[in-house]
Order: C-alpha cells, then sequence, then structure tokens
C-alpha cells in the first residue's frame, strides 16, 4: 500500500493510496479527536468499507460525507476503493461504451429497467470478479495499520455498490454487518442466499432503474436471519437523508461502539 497523500482537517485524517491496479481513501480519527474517548497503546478499531455507485468514484460528495460521519460521530476507520472504469482508474472501454450507450437510449425516452438489468448482468459479474479480491486485499492492507488494526468490518454500498457489495460480501467472512440497497439484479440471488450477517435493505418504491419487485426478491434472497427491508417512495436517486441517520445506529449497533 503506497500513501499519495496524507491530510487532517476537523479532526478527521484523510490518506489517499494505491494498493495495486486499485486507488482509494482511507478516514481515520486524527488522533486529536477520537468519540471513542481511547488512549495509551492503538486497539482495533471497526472498519466500513464503502461502495459507491455507478459513475462515482472514492471521494464522491455522498461517499465522502458518509464517511467523515462514520468517524467523527461513531470512531470508525472508513476506507472507499474505486471500482474499475471509475475514479482514478483508467475507463473500462466495454464498461464505458455500453453505459453510454444505455445513458443516450434512455435520454431519449427508452425505458430504463430492462436497459439496466441487461447490463448489471452482462458487467456487474464480470467487475465483481475483480473487485471482490481488490476489496479483499485492501482489507487486509488497511487493517495491518498501526492506526485501524484488525477490528469488526461492516459494508455500505447501494446501486452499484450493492450488485458489487452482495458478492463481496458472501465471500468476506470478517464482514459482521451490512447496509445494502438500490439493486435487484436476478443473478445475485445465489450469492445473496450466501449472506447470513445482519442486513438492512433500503429500496425506493417509485424505483425507475430497478423494478420493485426485484428489489424485494434481492430482499427475499439473503439468508440473514436478521434482515430489515427499509422501503421509502421516491425514484432511485431520491433516498431520503434519514437513512444515513439509521445506517449509523446500524453499524454502532453491530460493529461494537460503546
Amino acid at each position: 500500500m503506497h500513501f499519495t497523500t496524507d491530510t487532517s482537517s476537523g479532526g478527521i485524517r484523510e490518506q489517499l493510496f494505491v494498493l495495486g491496479e486499485t486507488p482509494g481513501a482511507l478516514w481515520t480519527p486524527d488522533g486529536s479527536s477520537d468519540p471513542l474517548g481511547r488512549t495509551g497503546p492503538a486497539r482495533p478499531r471497526p472498519l466500513v468499507l464503502l461502495g459507491h455507485g455507478g459513475g462515482e468514484h472514492k471521494k464522491a460528495p455522498a461517499v465522502l460525507d458518509r464517511a467523515r460521519r462514520l468517524v467523527a460521530e461513531c470512531g470508525f476507520a472508513v476506507v472507499a476503493p474505486d471500482v474499475p472504469g471509475h475514479g482514478d482508474r483508467p475507463v473500462h472501454e466495454e464498461y464505458d461504451r455500453i453505459a453510454t450507450a444505455n445513458r443516450a437510449r434512455i435520454e431519449a425516452g427508452a425505458e430504463p429497467a430492462p436497459l439496466l438489468a441487461q447490463f448489471h448482468a452482462q458487467f456487474h459479474a464480470l467487475v465483481a470478479r475483480r473487485t471482490v479480491p481488490e476489496w479483499r486485499a485492501v482489507l487486509d492492507a488497511v487493517q495491518r495499520l498501526g492506526h485501524v488494526g484488525a477490528g469488526p468490518v461492516g459494508y455500505w454500498g447501494v446501486s452499484l455498490g450493492c450488485g458489487l457489495g452482495v458478492p463481496f460480501v458472501a465471500a468476506e467472512p470478517r464482514v459482521r454487518a451490512a447496509v445494502l440497497g438500490l439493486g435487484g439484479a436476478l443473478a445475485s440471488a445465489g450469492e445473496a442466499a450466501r449472506i447470513t450477517v445482519p442486513v438492512r435493505f433500503l429500496l425506493q418504491w417509485d424505483d425507475e432503474r430497478v423494478p420493485r419487485a426485484t428489489g424485494l426478491a434481492l430482499f427475499e434472497a439473503f439468508g440473514s436471519a436478521e434482515k430489515t427491508l427499509h422501503a421509502n417512495p421516491g425514484r432511485h436517486g431520491d433516498l431520503p437523508a434519514l437513512e444515513a441517520d439509521s445506517a449509523l445506529r446500524f453499524f454502532a449497533r453491530h460493529l461494537g461502539r460503546p
């Protein structure tokens, strides 16, 4: 892991890094402001991995806001890698070509749900084959850092972050709790069945990109004994701010905040 920047602001330390081909960002309390009130030798702290949405990146405004709140209010470490074809990574030519064509067809009036369902089936699986081992390597490297340690892990991701997060959570035994949503690719059902940790699933009732039935089917497929469906009115991009507050409480409960 090679760190490219290391800055602090408002009690939060931000480190940008590259691990192999994966650029990412790590946020932690800067030492002068630790909500857990810890002193003396460093102890492992909970870590949340954030999966960003399609067309976003590791420092998109929503990702950055969520990361800063998890650090400032819960004392967690937070890491966000760039997905292939996003952020500081090279353009994934096939992914970019089809995404651009789909956007043009949707803007011309085509129904988005069938186009996106086909796109997810073709490319989420392709990208997930890269992101799962990349994200597991990121966890390995971050948890070796003295100011993070091998504490409990959570995952947050909606939309593209859900499509890639389902196979990641299914494969990674360190993840103890996950917030997922705005996804419903039927190809994810088999992997969802292998997830047994607590899950909070977010669904927009009027989602124009993910048909309600496929979102509900994905929720039903999770193998978790503790899973909660949060359904809100509105379209794909209308996820209410109250869900951010709810997610903080969810992670604080399951990752061991005092």
